[in-house]
C-alpha cells in the first residue's frame, strides 16, 4: 500500500516559491519606505529646529537660517514625494503577496480534499479487509461447532 502522492505537488512548491520571492520584495519596499519615513521625519524635525525666528540674531544669521530652512523645505517637498511613489509600490506589492497567497491556498485546499478522499478511500478498503477476515472467522467457527 503506497501513501499519497499529489499529482500538483510540482506546483505546488512553484506557487510557494513565487509567495516567498514576493514576501521578500514586500519586505524590501518595506524598508525603503520607513527609510524615507525615518529621513522625512528628520528633515521636519530639523525644520522645526531652525524655523523660529531669533530675535537676538543678526541679519546675516536669519538670512542664512531663511536659506536652510528653503532648501530643508525643498527636500521635505521631495521627500514627501519619493514617500507617496513608495507607499504606490508597497501597496502593488502587498496586492501581489495577496494574490500568491490566495494562488497557493488554492492548490493547498486542492491537495488536502484529494489527501481526504483518499484516506476515506483506504479506510473503506481496511474497514472491507477487515469484514472479509471477520466473516471468514465467523463461517470457521461455524464449520468446526
Amino acid at each position: 500500500m503506497s501513501g499519497f502522492n499529489f499529482r500538483l505537488q510540482k506546483i505546488l512548491d512553484i506557487r510557494y516559491e513565487k509567495e516567498e520571492e514576493s514576501k521578500r520584495d514586500f519586505k524590501a519596499a518595506q524598508d525603503a519606505k520607513d527609510s524615507v519615513q525615518k529621513r522625512l521625519k528628520k528633515l521636519e524635525e530639523s525644520y522645526n529646529k531652525y524655523s523660529k525666528i531669533d530675535l537676538s540674531s543678526s541679519v546675516v544669521e536669519r538670512r542664512i537660517k531663511q536659506n536652510y530652512c528653503n532648501v530643508i523645505q525643498f527636500n521635505i517637498n521631495e521627500t514627501s514625494a519619493e514617500l507617496e511613489k513608495k507607499t504606490e509600490i508597497l501597496e502593488t506589492k502587498r496586492e501581489t503577496l495577496k494574490s500568491r497567497q490566495v494562488e497557493r491556498k488554492t492548490v493547498e485546499i486542492l491537495r488536502d480534499n484529494q489527501e481526504k478522499a483518499y484516506i476515506k478511500e483506504q479506510n473503506l478498503i481496511e474497514q472491507k479487509a477487515n469484514d472479509e477476515f471477520a466473516l471468514y472467522g465467523y463461517i470457521r467457527n461455524l464449520k468446526y461447532k
